[in-house]
Protein backbone atom coordinates (compact mmCIF):
# COMPACT_ATOMS: atom_id res chain seq x y z
CA UNK A 1 0.00 0.00 0.00
CA UNK A 2 1.19 3.26 -1.07
CA UNK A 3 2.17 5.37 2.09
CA UNK A 4 0.16 9.20 3.11
CA UNK A 5 1.93 12.03 1.67
CA UNK A 6 2.57 14.94 3.60
CA UNK A 7 3.01 18.06 2.66
CA UNK A 8 4.47 20.22 5.32
CA UNK A 9 6.63 19.14 8.13
CA UNK A 10 6.10 18.42 11.65
CA UNK A 11 7.94 19.79 14.29
CA UNK A 12 9.28 16.80 16.28
CA UNK A 13 10.39 17.28 19.93
CA UNK A 14 11.95 14.54 21.17
CA UNK A 15 12.33 13.78 24.91
CA UNK A 16 13.62 11.70 27.91
CA UNK A 17 13.53 8.36 29.62
CA UNK A 18 11.15 5.83 28.98
CA UNK A 19 9.28 7.92 26.83
CA UNK A 20 11.96 8.19 24.73
CA UNK A 21 12.05 4.89 23.86
CA UNK A 22 8.16 4.63 23.52
CA UNK A 23 8.08 7.44 20.67
CA UNK A 24 10.86 5.65 19.13
CA UNK A 25 8.62 2.49 18.85
CA UNK A 26 5.42 4.41 17.90
CA UNK A 27 6.94 6.06 15.18
CA UNK A 28 8.79 2.52 13.95
CA UNK A 29 5.28 0.62 14.30
CA UNK A 30 2.38 2.75 14.02
CA UNK A 31 3.34 6.20 11.90
CA UNK A 32 6.20 5.31 9.65
CA UNK A 33 4.53 1.74 7.71
CA UNK A 34 2.11 4.23 6.59
CA UNK A 35 2.76 7.91 6.57
CA UNK A 36 5.74 9.13 4.61
CA UNK A 37 6.63 11.16 7.61
CA UNK A 38 8.06 14.56 7.44
CA UNK A 39 9.70 16.26 10.51
CA UNK A 40 11.79 18.98 11.50
CA UNK A 41 13.69 17.20 14.66
CA UNK A 42 14.93 18.51 17.64
CA UNK A 43 16.53 16.52 20.42
CA UNK A 44 14.96 18.26 24.22
CA UNK A 45 16.91 15.25 25.40
CA UNK A 46 18.20 16.58 28.73
CA UNK A 47 22.08 15.64 27.64
CA UNK A 48 21.67 17.63 24.36
CA UNK A 49 20.42 20.72 26.14
CA UNK A 50 22.66 21.35 28.23
CA UNK A 51 25.18 20.83 25.58
CA UNK A 52 23.07 23.60 23.68
CA UNK A 53 22.88 25.68 26.55
CA UNK A 54 18.77 25.26 26.03
CA UNK A 55 19.26 26.70 22.55
CA UNK A 56 17.39 23.55 21.20
CA UNK A 57 14.70 24.51 23.32
CA UNK A 58 14.09 28.12 22.02
CA UNK A 59 14.57 26.49 18.06
CA UNK A 60 11.88 23.86 18.80
CA UNK A 61 9.59 26.84 19.69
CA UNK A 62 10.10 29.10 16.79
CA UNK A 63 10.28 26.16 14.37
CA UNK A 64 6.50 25.40 15.71
CA UNK A 65 5.98 29.11 15.18
CA UNK A 66 7.00 28.82 11.83
CA UNK A 67 5.31 25.59 10.79
CA UNK A 68 2.40 25.51 12.88
CA UNK A 69 1.91 22.18 14.31
CA UNK A 70 4.37 20.14 16.64
CA UNK A 71 4.09 16.99 18.88
CA UNK A 72 6.41 16.84 22.13
CA UNK A 73 7.58 14.12 23.96
CA UNK A 74 7.86 14.21 27.70
CA UNK A 75 11.40 15.98 29.10
CA UNK A 76 12.73 16.23 32.40
CA UNK A 77 12.89 19.44 34.46
CA UNK A 78 16.36 19.12 36.31
CA UNK A 79 16.47 19.56 40.10
CA UNK A 80 19.53 19.16 41.92
CA UNK A 81 20.06 15.36 42.20
CA UNK A 82 19.69 15.69 38.22
CA UNK A 83 21.97 18.39 37.97
CA UNK A 84 24.16 15.90 39.89
CA UNK A 85 23.39 12.90 37.93
CA UNK A 86 23.54 14.11 34.23
CA UNK A 87 26.63 16.55 35.02
CA UNK A 88 24.55 19.44 33.88
CA UNK A 89 26.03 23.12 33.40
CA UNK A 90 23.03 24.64 35.50
CA UNK A 91 19.45 23.40 36.47
CA UNK A 92 18.22 24.59 33.40
CA UNK A 93 14.06 25.87 33.52
CA UNK A 94 10.91 23.29 32.23
CA UNK A 95 11.55 23.28 28.20
CA UNK A 96 7.73 22.99 28.59
CA UNK A 97 7.64 26.26 30.43
CA UNK A 98 10.04 27.74 27.71
CA UNK A 99 8.26 26.35 24.66
CA UNK A 100 4.81 27.86 26.34
CA UNK A 101 6.05 31.55 26.84
CA UNK A 102 7.03 31.43 23.15
CA UNK A 103 3.95 30.01 21.68
CA UNK A 104 2.05 31.39 24.71
CA UNK A 105 -1.84 30.64 24.18
CA UNK A 106 -4.02 27.83 26.28
CA UNK A 107 -3.19 24.20 26.74
CA UNK A 108 -6.29 21.68 26.87
CA UNK A 109 -6.05 18.51 28.39
CA UNK A 110 -9.05 15.79 28.44
CA UNK A 111 -9.11 12.42 29.52
CA UNK A 112 -9.37 9.29 27.15
CA UNK A 113 -12.10 7.40 28.24
CA UNK A 114 -12.20 3.32 27.66
CA UNK A 115 -15.02 1.19 28.60
CA UNK A 116 -13.84 -0.75 31.30
CA UNK A 117 -12.62 2.23 33.43
CA UNK A 118 -14.80 3.68 35.60
CA UNK A 119 -13.74 7.47 37.23
CA UNK A 120 -13.38 7.48 40.69
CA UNK A 121 -16.02 9.91 41.24
CA UNK A 122 -18.76 8.11 40.61
CA UNK A 123 -20.90 11.27 39.81
CA UNK A 124 -18.89 11.96 36.41
CA UNK A 125 -19.83 10.73 33.36
CA UNK A 126 -18.70 12.95 30.84
CA UNK A 127 -14.86 14.23 30.32
CA UNK A 128 -13.84 17.40 32.03
CA UNK A 129 -11.49 19.13 30.06
CA UNK A 130 -9.05 21.53 32.09
CA UNK A 131 -7.59 25.21 30.01
CA UNK A 132 -4.45 25.65 31.50
CA UNK A 133 -3.08 29.37 31.22
CA UNK A 134 0.55 28.66 29.43
CA UNK A 135 2.56 32.01 30.73
CA UNK A 136 3.97 33.30 33.99
CA UNK A 137 3.23 32.52 37.75
CA UNK A 138 5.89 30.18 38.79
CA UNK A 139 7.13 28.71 35.63
CA UNK A 140 8.69 32.12 34.91
CA UNK A 141 9.65 33.30 38.66
CA UNK A 142 12.23 35.21 40.52
CA UNK A 143 13.79 33.58 43.48
CA UNK A 144 15.83 34.17 46.37
CA UNK A 145 17.55 31.58 49.19
CA UNK A 146 17.72 35.00 51.48
CA UNK A 147 20.44 33.81 53.48
CA UNK A 148 19.60 36.17 56.90
CA UNK A 149 18.00 38.92 58.83
CA UNK A 150 17.01 41.90 56.27
CA UNK A 151 14.26 43.76 54.48
CA UNK A 152 13.06 42.03 51.32
CA UNK A 153 10.84 45.19 48.92
CA UNK A 154 8.87 44.13 45.68
CA UNK A 155 10.00 47.24 43.19
CA UNK A 156 9.29 48.49 40.39
CA UNK A 157 10.67 51.28 38.03
CA UNK A 158 8.73 52.23 35.04
CA UNK A 159 10.06 53.48 31.83
CA UNK A 160 9.31 57.28 32.97
CA UNK A 161 11.12 57.15 36.17
CA UNK A 162 8.16 56.18 38.40
CA UNK A 163 9.28 54.25 41.19
CA UNK A 164 6.49 51.91 42.99
CA UNK A 165 7.39 49.65 46.20
CA UNK A 166 6.14 47.37 48.30
CA UNK A 167 7.43 45.90 51.44
CA UNK A 168 7.25 41.99 51.12
CA UNK A 169 8.67 40.76 54.66
CA UNK A 170 11.13 42.18 57.24
CA UNK A 171 13.25 38.57 58.07
CA UNK A 172 14.55 37.89 60.95
CA UNK A 173 16.56 35.12 60.21
CA UNK A 174 17.14 33.10 56.61
CA UNK A 175 14.30 32.22 54.58
CA UNK A 176 13.33 32.25 50.58
CA UNK A 177 11.81 34.95 48.37
CA UNK A 178 9.63 34.77 45.12
CA UNK A 179 8.03 36.68 43.06
CA UNK A 180 6.52 36.09 40.27
CA UNK A 181 4.70 38.04 37.11
CA UNK A 182 1.83 37.73 34.28
CA UNK A 183 1.02 40.10 31.37
CA UNK A 184 -2.20 41.87 29.98
CA UNK A 185 -1.83 40.28 26.70
CA UNK A 186 -1.13 36.58 27.80
CA UNK A 187 -4.20 36.29 30.19
CA UNK A 188 -7.05 38.08 27.59
CA UNK A 189 -5.37 35.51 25.09
CA UNK A 190 -5.79 33.02 27.80
CA UNK A 191 -9.38 34.02 28.27
CA UNK A 192 -10.26 34.64 24.34
CA UNK A 193 -8.92 31.03 23.85
CA UNK A 194 -11.16 29.59 26.65
CA UNK A 195 -14.14 31.25 25.43
CA UNK A 196 -13.62 29.94 21.46
CA UNK A 197 -12.77 26.64 22.87
CA UNK A 198 -16.02 26.60 24.58
CA UNK A 199 -18.01 27.70 21.55
CA UNK A 200 -16.95 25.32 19.46
CA UNK A 201 -17.37 22.78 21.62
CA UNK A 202 -20.64 23.59 22.91
CA UNK A 203 -19.60 23.14 26.81
CA UNK A 204 -19.82 25.91 29.63
CA UNK A 205 -17.10 27.13 30.98
CA UNK A 206 -15.98 27.91 34.23
CA UNK A 207 -13.13 29.53 35.41
CA UNK A 208 -11.62 29.88 38.84
CA UNK A 209 -8.43 31.83 40.88
CA UNK A 210 -7.96 32.51 44.76
CA UNK A 211 -9.30 36.59 44.39
CA UNK A 212 -10.21 36.81 47.44
CA UNK A 213 -6.75 36.46 48.63
CA UNK A 214 -4.60 37.68 46.06
CA UNK A 215 -6.80 40.45 45.31
CA UNK A 216 -4.73 42.10 43.00
CA UNK A 217 -2.58 39.13 40.82
CA UNK A 218 -5.77 36.78 40.92
CA UNK A 219 -8.55 39.63 40.85
CA UNK A 220 -7.27 40.77 37.46
CA UNK A 221 -7.08 37.88 36.09
CA UNK A 222 -10.79 37.97 36.97
CA UNK A 223 -12.01 41.19 35.78
CA UNK A 224 -10.08 40.63 32.01
CA UNK A 225 -11.96 37.55 31.93
CA UNK A 226 -15.63 39.25 32.78
CA UNK A 227 -14.62 42.43 30.69
CA UNK A 228 -13.87 40.17 27.55
CA UNK A 229 -16.25 38.05 28.22
CA UNK A 230 -19.02 40.85 28.50
CA UNK A 231 -17.67 42.50 25.27
CA UNK A 232 -17.27 39.91 22.63
CA UNK A 233 -18.80 36.76 23.78
CA UNK A 234 -22.26 37.12 26.52
CA UNK A 235 -24.28 36.78 23.49
CA UNK A 236 -22.54 34.26 21.24
CA UNK A 237 -22.66 32.12 24.74
CA UNK A 238 -26.67 33.20 25.10
CA UNK A 239 -27.21 32.10 21.51
CA UNK A 240 -25.68 28.50 22.01
CA UNK A 241 -27.07 27.64 25.16
CA UNK A 242 -23.64 27.35 27.04
CA UNK A 243 -22.94 29.55 30.52
CA UNK A 244 -19.39 31.14 31.60
CA UNK A 245 -19.44 31.11 35.57
CA UNK A 246 -16.63 32.10 37.59
CA UNK A 247 -16.11 31.00 41.09
CA UNK A 248 -13.13 30.90 43.83
CA UNK A 249 -11.00 27.78 43.36
CA UNK A 250 -11.78 26.07 46.27
CA UNK A 251 -15.51 26.18 45.58
CA UNK A 252 -14.61 24.99 42.26
CA UNK A 253 -12.55 22.25 43.60
CA UNK A 254 -16.03 21.28 45.24
CA UNK A 255 -18.22 21.81 42.41
CA UNK A 256 -16.15 19.58 40.05
CA UNK A 257 -16.25 16.49 42.64
CA UNK A 258 -20.26 16.80 43.05
CA UNK A 259 -20.61 17.40 39.08
CA UNK A 260 -21.45 14.99 36.11
CA UNK A 261 -18.33 16.58 34.39
CA UNK A 262 -18.77 17.44 30.37
CA UNK A 263 -17.68 21.12 30.94
CA UNK A 264 -14.44 23.25 30.29
CA UNK A 265 -12.82 24.37 33.70
CA UNK A 266 -9.81 27.39 32.92
CA UNK A 267 -7.07 27.69 35.38
CA UNK A 268 -3.88 29.97 35.93
CA UNK A 269 -0.70 28.16 35.59
CA UNK A 270 0.20 25.81 38.23
CA UNK A 271 -3.98 25.53 39.55
CA UNK A 272 -4.21 24.06 35.43
CA UNK A 273 -1.03 21.95 36.50
CA UNK A 274 -1.90 20.42 39.50
CA UNK A 275 -5.69 20.08 38.87
CA UNK A 276 -4.92 18.30 35.08
CA UNK A 277 -2.94 15.54 37.32
CA UNK A 278 -6.05 14.81 39.51
CA UNK A 279 -8.66 14.66 37.05
CA UNK A 280 -6.49 12.55 34.85
CA UNK A 281 -5.58 10.12 37.86
CA UNK A 282 -9.50 10.26 39.25
CA UNK A 283 -10.63 9.62 35.35
CA UNK A 284 -8.45 6.44 35.16
CA UNK A 285 -4.07 7.31 34.52
CA UNK A 286 -2.02 9.78 33.58
CA UNK A 287 -1.06 8.32 30.59
CA UNK A 288 -4.69 8.42 29.18
CA UNK A 289 -5.02 12.43 29.41
CA UNK A 290 -5.11 14.40 26.05
CA UNK A 291 -3.00 17.43 26.03
CA UNK A 292 -2.45 20.76 23.34
CA UNK A 293 -1.01 23.84 23.68
CA UNK A 294 -3.51 25.99 21.23
CA UNK A 295 -1.24 29.58 20.59
CA UNK A 296 -3.86 32.55 19.54
CA UNK A 297 -1.67 33.11 16.90
CA UNK A 298 -2.65 29.67 15.16
CA UNK A 299 0.18 27.37 16.63
CA UNK A 300 -0.85 24.06 17.97
CA UNK A 301 1.88 21.80 20.20
CA UNK A 302 1.04 17.99 20.93
CA UNK A 303 2.01 16.47 23.77
CA UNK A 304 1.69 13.44 26.72
CA UNK A 305 1.09 15.22 29.77
CA UNK A 306 2.84 12.52 32.03
CA UNK A 307 6.36 12.86 32.83
CA UNK A 308 9.14 11.00 31.27
CA UNK A 309 8.36 7.68 33.62
CA UNK A 310 11.76 7.05 35.46
CA UNK A 311 11.38 4.25 37.15
CA UNK A 312 10.55 1.87 34.34
CA UNK A 313 13.45 3.22 32.48
CA UNK A 314 15.58 2.42 34.82
CA UNK A 315 13.87 -1.51 35.00
CA UNK A 316 14.34 -1.08 30.69
CA UNK A 317 17.93 -0.07 30.99
CA UNK A 318 18.38 -3.11 32.91
CA UNK A 319 17.12 -5.50 30.38
CA UNK A 320 13.42 -5.97 31.86
CA UNK A 321 10.09 -5.64 30.41
CA UNK A 322 8.25 -2.48 31.37
CA UNK A 323 4.10 -2.48 31.06
CA UNK A 324 4.47 1.38 30.22
CA UNK A 325 1.26 2.81 28.76
CA UNK A 326 2.00 4.72 25.82
CA UNK A 327 -1.61 5.72 24.94
CA UNK A 328 -0.81 9.83 25.53
CA UNK A 329 1.74 9.65 23.67
CA UNK A 330 -0.12 7.62 20.53
CA UNK A 331 -2.78 10.22 20.69
CA UNK A 332 -0.52 13.35 21.01
CA UNK A 333 1.44 11.91 17.36
CA UNK A 334 -2.17 11.36 15.96
CA UNK A 335 -3.72 14.46 17.25
CA UNK A 336 -0.41 16.35 15.70
CA UNK A 337 -1.26 14.36 12.37
CA UNK A 338 -4.84 15.07 12.23
CA UNK A 339 -4.37 18.61 12.76
CA UNK A 340 -1.43 18.74 9.79
CA UNK A 341 -3.68 17.33 7.66
CA UNK A 342 -6.34 19.73 8.46
CA UNK A 343 -3.86 23.06 7.78
CA UNK A 344 -2.76 21.07 4.71
CA UNK A 345 -6.02 19.94 3.24
CA UNK A 346 -5.17 16.61 3.49
CA UNK A 347 -8.48 14.38 4.45
CA UNK A 348 -6.37 10.96 3.75
CA UNK A 349 -3.90 11.91 6.67
CA UNK A 350 -6.87 13.10 9.34
CA UNK A 351 -8.62 9.59 8.36
CA UNK A 352 -5.29 7.76 9.70
CA UNK A 353 -5.08 9.74 12.37
CA UNK A 354 -8.87 9.06 13.45
CA UNK A 355 -8.13 5.18 12.65
CA UNK A 356 -5.11 5.12 14.98
CA UNK A 357 -6.80 6.29 17.91
CA UNK A 358 -9.28 3.93 17.00
CA UNK A 359 -6.94 0.79 16.59
CA UNK A 360 -5.48 2.25 20.12
CA UNK A 361 -8.85 2.24 21.74
CA UNK A 362 -10.29 -0.84 20.31
CA UNK A 363 -7.33 -2.99 21.66
CA UNK A 364 -7.99 -1.46 25.23
CA UNK A 365 -11.52 -2.07 24.48
CA UNK A 366 -10.63 -5.87 24.08
CA UNK A 367 -8.91 -6.29 27.00
CA UNK A 368 -5.45 -5.91 26.09
CA UNK A 369 -3.81 -3.29 28.10
CA UNK A 370 -0.89 -2.22 29.97
CA UNK A 371 -0.54 -2.94 33.76
CA UNK A 372 -1.99 0.37 34.66
CA UNK A 373 -5.07 -0.31 32.99
CA UNK A 374 -5.32 -4.03 34.15
CA UNK A 375 -5.22 -2.91 37.74
CA UNK A 376 -8.47 -0.47 36.99
CA UNK A 377 -10.29 -2.79 34.66
CA UNK A 378 -13.73 -3.98 35.41
CA UNK A 379 -13.74 -7.73 33.99
CA UNK A 380 -11.18 -9.92 32.41
CA UNK A 381 -7.96 -7.97 31.18
CA UNK A 382 -5.10 -9.28 29.31
CA UNK A 383 -1.77 -7.66 30.48
CA UNK A 384 1.05 -6.91 27.99
CA UNK A 385 4.18 -5.05 27.88
CA UNK A 386 4.96 -1.87 26.19
CA UNK A 387 5.90 -3.42 22.91
CA UNK A 388 2.97 -5.99 22.65
CA UNK A 389 0.53 -3.30 23.43
CA UNK A 390 1.83 -1.28 20.03
CA UNK A 391 1.92 -4.45 18.40
CA UNK A 392 -1.65 -5.08 18.99
CA UNK A 393 -2.51 -1.72 17.98
CA UNK A 394 -0.94 -2.22 14.87
CA UNK A 395 -2.45 -5.41 14.11
CA UNK A 396 -6.03 -3.67 14.74
CA UNK A 397 -4.63 -0.89 12.77
CA UNK A 398 -3.71 -3.34 9.51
Amino acid sequence: MAKIQMKTPLVEMDGDEMTRVLWKWIKELLIEPYVELKTEYYDLGLKHRDETGDQVTVDSANAARKYGVAVKCATITPNAQRVEEYGLKEMWKSPNGTIRTILDGTVFRAPILVKGVHPTVRTWKKPITIARHAYGDIYRNAEISVPGAGTAELVFTGEDGQEIRRKVCDFKGPGVLQAIHNLDGSISSFARSCFQYALSAKQDLWFSTKDTISKTYDHHFKDLFAEIYEKEYRQAFEEAGITYFYTLIDDAVARVVRSEGGFIWACKNYDGDVMSDMLATAFGSMAMMTSVLVSPHGQFEYEAAHGTVTRHYYRYLQGEETSTNPVAMIFAWSGALRKRGELDGLPELMEFADRLEKSTLDTINGGVMTKDLALLWDGEAKTVNSREFLETVKGKLN
